[in-house]
């Protein structure tokens, strides 16, 4: 979203001067041995051509113009502690920053242990592919080379790993030692860290936020610049528990529970979504799998539990890795997109391709099958006529499927038809996306109840924010009506998300994004609003933080019930509560309409760093809503969750926006229907 990349902009800059003036202040007093070419923070080095050349693209899903959600609107999953905690200072980031801990370079932080420490998991930012070995624990009275207490070389593993947006790996650490028992305030400084590569080692920088003991997060200091921002790292004894970071501060209502805690061995971790067929059963992907390339799995309602049923595991390369969130396809089977497959697009992650899950052919005898994969198609970016990056977005009822990609013949994206043919599948670009009124960069995509296909633009359109398309088929083709327009400069403006559900009678519903100025910053709402079948735009509900200023409302999923009332999932986050902003709370919300009115209620709150906001919902015919965390859960790999339907009596607040933001409402008036 723009509201976002201007934020991470503005934070970017800050970050930037903060740090020039701290080198400036502290060069006359930098050791002699730190005097390398290795820089001392990976931001750094992944500016440097020296380093940079060395980092891969993030494995994600993203297209060229990353049309998914900015880096800001993703959690990473808390420390998985299976032993007894002695110390923890919080999950990781993976994000914003790391500091080097060999080539001379030391990081030292504040701890508070009362008792034994047995063993140290730390989250490492590493070149990719590389595996470290070892590496210098020294705990003291003081920072820097204090190691009055214990002084020892630790060997290490490493598990968790996911390639960040700077292109690093970033892996969970661990490693055992007989450390001393402490009692009181002490510091922990890691140095000289060792790969099999020789390569820099660099520690995750997590500002402490999320973390568990008393005295964190901690005070750090790094041994050429001085003070830093805290560590993401954890202090084990020999104490055997299975709790990880808490998911709420309270209670959830009723109706809501936790269906499946992901441990992150045969599980996976990370789940992004899931999806419902009609006996109720659950699928979903995530990372893991047993080439740690990704996994789709099962979950099956069983008595009074649910079955995990690990389905499929990606073998990575040219059969594809990190799999996308799945679609039900007509025939029951399920569809997705994932990285990799053809080699041709100046893309370390592949062109992409387009997968068919379905049971084995073969009888199964167990209760736990495994299904196969069938790749319908690679995509080649081969002139005009393919896209690469494209996914899975809807079906027809023939079961040819339609997705979103690019380039396109302008350039600015397109939508592609996948056909079954003899000997396999044939794609055809139905639309390329001109630019300017018309919209670019497509973000959403649904197959209409009316056989017409409608989505949304990222940018393009009258005010330049994105427009809500329909594409209606004729003999000539496909022609294009722009629903809307989203924006209105100078003043406010946002953006539609990958977020578009259709009810019974036809009508749309979306997101929108809204960002003005808040005293010292600016504050970001989420409008929901519906498109009608003739073409009106009005508003059903808005989401706002509490907070003051520098704060961002996100809605992460949307799912409309047999009468048509709305679910979703939404967090807060607050960018002047830690570097890079940290997330305030969540919730699951619920949108009742009589006729025209619509009403807003809040169904479960969260409280804290992890929410419901991973993918999408899904809701089966008994009114039951599902989703995924991101972390949270009881390993604090994420978890699979259900809400069951309450009467709706709920107390509600009508949904709108007070007065002075008007200006909001009356821009929505200003789309425009039209052939284009």
């Amino acid at each position: 979203m723009h509201s976002q990349n201007q934020s991470s902009a503005h934070t970017l800059t800050f970050r930037t001067m903060l740090l020039v003036i701290i080198i400036t202040l502290v060069v006359p007093v930098i050791p002699a041995r730190a005097q390398n070419a290795v820089p001392a923070t990976a931001r750094q080095a992944a500016a440097m051509p020296a380093f940079a050349h060395r980092l891969k693209p993030p494995a994600t899903l993203q297209s060229p113009r990353k049309f998914a959600a900015s880096t800001r609107a993703r959690i990473r999953p808390g420390l998985p502690l299976d032993t007894g905690i002695a110390y923890d200072n919080g999950p990781v980031n993976g994000e914003v920053g790391a500091w080097t801990i060999n080539f001379g370079f030391t990081v030292s932080d504040t701890i508070q242990v009362n008792g034994s420490v047995t063993g140290i998991q730390f989250w490492a930012w590493l070149e990719p592919g590389d595996t470290i070995t070892n590496v210098e624990v020294q705990i003291g009275s003081n920072g820097y080379f204090s190691n009055d207490l214990f002084d020892g070389i630790v060997t290490l593993t490493q598990s968790s790993c996911f390639t960040n947006d700077f292109g690093f790996d970033v892996c969970l650490v661990s490693g055992n030692f007989t450390g001393p028992n402490l009692s009181g305030n002490d510091w922990i400084t890691l140095a000289n860290a060792s790969t099999a590569e020789g390569q820099p080692v660099y520690w995750d920088e997590n500002s402490g936020v999320g973390c568990l003991s008393p005295g964190c997060p901690s005070l750090a200091q790094e041994n050429t610049l001085g003070t830093l921002p805290s560590e993401a790292f954890t202090l084990t004894s020999g104490t055997t528990t299975t709790t990880g970071p808490p998911c709420f501060s309270e209670q959830p209502q009723d109706g809501f529970q936790v269906i499946h805690d992901f441990t992150g061995n045969g599980d996976g971790a990370q789940p992004v979504g899931l999806v419902s067929d009609k006996a109720g059963n659950l699928y979903g992907t995530d990372k893991g799998g047993d080439d740690n390339a990704g996994m789709a799995f099962k979950l099956a309602s069983e008595g009074s539990g649910w079955v995990f049923d690990p389905l499929y595991s990606f073998t990575g390369g040219y059969n594809g890795y990190s799999p996308s969130p799945l679609m039900l396809g007509p025939e029951g089977a399920l569809y997705g997109a994932a990285l990799g497959g053809i080699s041709n697009c100046n893309d370390d992650d592949g062109c992409g391709l387009i997968f068919k899950l379905t049971p084995q052919p073969t009888a199964c005898h167990t209760a736990l099958c495994s299904w196969a994969e069938n790749v319908l198609y690679r995509f080649t970016l081969t002139g005009v006529s393919d896209v690469w990056g494209g996914g899975v977005a809807a079906f027809d009822q023939a079961g040819n499927i339609y997705g979103i990609g690019f380039p396109g013949a302008y350039g600015q994206g397109a939508v592609f038809e996948l056909t079954p043919s003899t000997g396999g599948w044939t794609e055809k670009v139905l639309f390329s996306f001109p630019g300017g009124v018309d919209g670019t960069d497509p973000s959403s995509l649904l197959m209409g109840k009316d056989g017409n296909l409608y989505g949304t633009t990222w940018l393009g359109g009258a005010y330049g924010y994105g427009v809500i398309f329909q594409l209606v088929h004729s003999a000539s083709g496909w022609t294009e009506n722009v629903l809307g327009s989203f924006g209105v400069p100078p003043g406010p403006y946002g953006k539609p998300p990958m977020l578009l559900a259709q009810d019974n009678d036809g009508n749309l519903f979306g997101v929108y994004y809204y960002q003005f100025d808040v005293r010292e910053g600016t504050e970001t709402d989420a409008i929901g609003f519906m498109v009608s079948l003739n073409g009106s735009i009005s508003e059903v509900f808005y989401l706002t933080p509490e907070g003051d200023y520098n704060d961002y409302v996100g809605v992460g999923g949307l799912g409309i019930d047999p009468t048509g009332d709305l679910y979703g999932t939404a967090s807060a986050w607050c960018f002047d509560c830690g570097w890079g902003g940290w997330p305030i709370y969540g919730e699951v919300f619920n949108v009742l309409h009589e006729g025209n009115n619509w009403q807003f209620g809040i169904e479960v709150s969260f409280q804290g760093q992890n929410f419901p906001v991973s993918g999408n919902l899904t809701l089966d015919s008994q009114g039951n809503v599902y989703g995924t965390t991101w972390g949270c859960g009881k390993y604090g790999r994420g978890s699979a969750w259900q809400l069951s339907p309450l009467p709706k009596t709920l107390t509600l607040r009508m949904a709108g926006i007070p007065g002075e933001r008007r200006p909001f409402l009356r821009s929505l008036h200003h789309f425009s229907r039209g052939n284009h």
